[in-house]
């Protein structure tokens, strides 16, 4: 197939395709699928090889956020019978955080719902992380407290973070259509002022809300400009009591195409397969391994996932091995310069502009909503965390 053959080319380079050839990838056929993912394997494992990063999230402050978010049971309004608490103290969130090291985990997010930090929050989470980096040295800590305001970078660096967390979720045509509280520009810009302040910036997007073909590939597009060293590919969890409770757009075949077309856009960044796996992937999951090089260990923040034992064994039963703390991520054209498609000097922008393509219908699967379970473990319960 041409169109694979150029791709593969184009990312063993680290050139970018044109937003035709992306638009295509999401347009193949279920008969084409296992090409698709073969190709875009060979460039997956031409900068990450067969390793597997696990990162393990922490939810310091879960629900009652003021924004309106329409994907999110935290949101503004939520009827969803999440778990409600607020901040975690920095020996309850070590504690959490430990659990996820032990199960394999090489980075630990440190979530807290709400637009944005305040001081005293970001006083607050410098204590967490201080307190976490004290007993375990060597694991990688990512911040992802909302919309940053000026010199808040700066601090949580100083206190230890490696990595801020911002999504940009979908494209800015249609961000107003999920969120009006803020806007597509706040999220780039948070994620500006934590590459500005020296962390490695994680900015992603979230699948399955409706969107078009072209809207994927726009987010995407927009994320490689951007530049972040990790990009985490989200599938709507739809859940009871938010706006988008009856959406359910995605197959496992879609959510294959949507992360090889993310492969081939950002060919040597960190792609990490994220909320919803279980969800919408179901038992194509081992399948996704060839695509992404990352995945989230356990629960998520308000929802269940597998076990982190089913995990570990998934990777190990699919060929591959879990990335270890002495091994750096990125490939060390990235890790020394912060990256670049290798076409051009710097940060990189689209190689090529193609007019866009009408989004095929999608049947609509039948929802799953028994795989869909709120979190009531771990991090803000007296129940050991999944991990």
């Amino acid at each position: 197939m041409d169109l694979l053959n150029t791709l593969v080319d184009k990312g063993l380079r680290r050139e970018l395709p044109t937003r035709e050839e992306a638009l295509a990838v999401l347009a193949t056929s279920d008969d084409e699928l296992l090409d698709v993912v073969a190709a875009a394997g060979k460039v997956r494992r031409q900068w990450f090889g067969r390793r597997v990063k696990l990162n393990y999230l922490v939810n310091l402050k879960s629900g009652l956020c003021p924004e309106d978010c329409s994907y999110c049971s935290q949101r503004l309004g939520s009827k969803a019978e999440i778990l409600k608490y607020t901040w975690l103290k920095p020996d309850e969130a070590t504690k959490a955080a430990t659990a996820g090291v032990a199960g394999g985990a090489k980075r630990v997010c440190l979530v807290a719902s709400g637009r944005g930090p305040t001081d005293r929050d970001v006083d607050r989470v410098s204590k967490t992380i201080e307190a976490i980096k004290e007993q375990h040295e060597d694991v990688e800590v990512c911040a992802c407290l909302g919309l940053l305001s000026e010199g808040q970078a700066d601090r949580l660096r100083s206190a230890g973070a490696d990595a801020y967390n911002h999504n940009l979720n979908t494209s800015e045509g249609t961000y107003g259509d999920i969120t009006t509280t803020h806007t597509y520009a706040d999220r780039v810009d948070t994620v500006q002022q934590a590459q500005a302040a020296g962390l490695s910036a994680c900015s992603g997007l979230i699948a399955g809300m409706g969107e078009t073909d072209a809207d994927l590939v726009d987010v995407v597009f927009s994320l490689r400009e951007l530049n972040p060293d990790s990009v985490p590919v989200n599938f709507l969890i739809p859940m009871e009591g938010t706006p988008l409770a009856e959406d359910w757009h995605l197959t496992p075949q879609r959510c294959l195409r949507i992360l090889a077309m993310v492969r081939f856009v950002c060919p040597d960044v960190e792609v990490r397969l994220a909320g919803g796996r279980e969800v919408h992937l179901r038992s194509m999951q081992p399948l996704a391994l060839n695509l992404v090089n990352s995945i989230f260990l356990g629960d998520y923040l308000t929802s269940e996932g597998q076990s982190g034992q089913t995990d570990l064994d998934m990777i190990a039963d699919a060929g591959f091995e879990v990335e270890g703390a002495g091994t750096t991520t990125l490939p060390e054209h990235r890790a020394q310069t912060g990256g670049g498609c290798g076409s051009h000097d710097g940060g990189c922008a689209p190689c090529g502009d193609a007019p866009e393509a009408a989004a095929d219908d999608v049947e609509v699967p039948a929802a799953r909503t028994d795989l869909v379970a709120v979190r009531r473990r771990g991090a803000g319960t007296d129940l050991a965390p999944n991990a």
